[in-house]
């Protein structure tokens, strides 16, 4: 219970709660939670989604393969992110993406019917929940705004370069770290693995950038 309740109280859907209400909160929303192995489908595309849920540990991407298997990174998630909230909040949808365990996942789901709706109990933090969960939402809303804005970049290099310096803004620094490994990145940026790392590999050598696996440093001046 207590990685569960570490996982959800930095969770931005519970931002606000004390530990001590989050706990009575849970109970009242209903909780459960499941244990994904490496490589396994969390959710698959095509199925209805009666719960949202919440990464207690591990982490998963969302994604879309075509027919072929060629595959679509659409965002990585992280411990404490919700994941599928759109789908879970509107009856009948069918989930248009996979949720994959990229290592071994621990997930508590909630159903949504009982964070939008007020408990008999009215819990003093519920309409927080529910504000929380209405902004997570438009927070993703415009992570995907962002990748439409690189993959609307015409070359390898622009595509990279727009996706660096938002994370540079992100994280507020030019010295920082993706959560994408070199064919994520590919699949997220949908370019080919070999002409991403030779861009990458120019891009040093032109002094514009430096990396070491996952850390990268934005230069300025080049």
């Amino acid at each position: 219970m207590e990685e569960i309740l570490k996982a959800a109280a930095a969770s931005p859907l519970f931002a606000g709660v004390e530990q001590e209400e989050l706990r009575a909160m849970l109970q009242c929303l209903q909780y459960r939670v499941q244990d994904y192995p490496k490589g396994s489908y969390i959710l698959r595309a095509g199925e209805e989604v009666g719960a949202l849920g919440l990464l207690i540990s591990g982490s998963a991407l969302l994604i879309q393969e075509d027919y072929w298997g060629n595959r679509n990174i659409l965002s990585e998630v992280a411990v404490s992110q919700v994941f599928a909230e759109a789908f879970a909040c509107s009856p009948g949808a069918v989930l248009n993406m996979d949720v994959l365990a990229e290592s071994p996942c621990r997930v508590l789901f909630l159903e949504p019917r009982r964070i939008i709706s007020v408990c008999p109990a009215s819990c003093a933090h519920h309409s927080r929940v529910i504000r929380n969960l209405l902004a997570d939402s438009a927070s993703k809303n415009l992570r995907l705004t962002e990748k439409l804005r690189h993959l609307g970049q015409r070359s390898t290099r622009e595509k990279l370069l727009s996706y660096l310096s938002a994370e540079a803004r992100r994280q507020k620094s030019p010295d920082f770290e993706i959560g994408f490994s070199r064919q994520q990145l590919a699949d997220y940026l949908s370019v080919e693995r070999s002409g991403l790392s030779a861009e990458l590999s120019r891009m040093q050598k032109e002094g514009i950038l430096s990396f070491e696996k996952n850390h990268f440093v934005l230069h300025r001046d080049s």
